[in-house]
């Protein structure tokens, strides 16, 4: 089941901001756990404590369900190449990442929103699937009926850096390789997470 409940307060939970509006929350107020006991209840987290707790980071950063989560970690230990690393590619190159990443939307929730509504299309078909992985030339556009949406002509003109792995020309996108491991989230640690799940 997919949590509803206030953002802030997972982000609160895993001490970093999974969400860009949190991040000013979280250097004003600190990271401190949410409930009445706040900062009293942190101990010292076991291995597998550890482990957990990076396994809910990505998940709830990337706003997917546990189900959809082990599903790609499976697909990811099925592949050739270091299974952390391959965990992470499948990550960013799902359609809603991209879409965020394009910078037509500001967070990873509006993109997966607009994408399960049909406003993007995927090298020139309408998707309404953001768990869909793109691939190396795959072109990410915002449909036409709807390129013409205030909010997203106001993301589309506010400048935002383009990760080198992608590239934009106004509402269109393209994927022109795979991302490196310094071009993805960097508060992540795949290890940890792939240590959780080869238990």
């Amino acid at each position: 089941m997919r949590y509803t409940g206030p953002k802030r307060r997972l982000s609160r939970r895993e001490g970093v901001a999974l969400y860009a509006k949190d991040i000013k929350s979280l250097e004003r107020k600190g990271a401190t756990p949410p409930g009445q006991k706040g900062n009293r209840m942190k101990r010292r987290l076991s291995e597998f404590g550890l482990q957990l707790r990076e396994k809910q980071k990505a998940k709830r950063m990337f706003g997917i369900s546990e189900k959809q989560f082990s599903g790609i970690v499976k697909e990811a230990s099925r592949r050739k190449s270091a299974t952390g690393q391959t965990l992470l590619e499948l990550l960013e190159l799902r359609v809603d990442n991209v879409v965020y990443r394009l910078g037509f939307v500001k967070s990873r929730i509006e993109a997966r929103q607009l994408v399960s509504h049909g406003h993007i299309v995927v090298d020139g078909k309408k998707l309404s699937v953001p768990s869909a992985i793109t691939r190396i030339n795959s072109t990410v556009a915002i449909s036409p009926d709807f390129v013409d949406n205030t909010q997203v002509k106001k993301n589309l003109e506010e400048s935002k850096e383009i990760p080198a792995w992608l590239e934009r020309k106004a509402a269109v996108g393209k994927v022109v390789r795979i991302p490196s491991r310094d071009e993805m989230e960097s508060v992540i640690n795949e290890q940890l997470i792939v240590e959780y799940y080869s238990r």
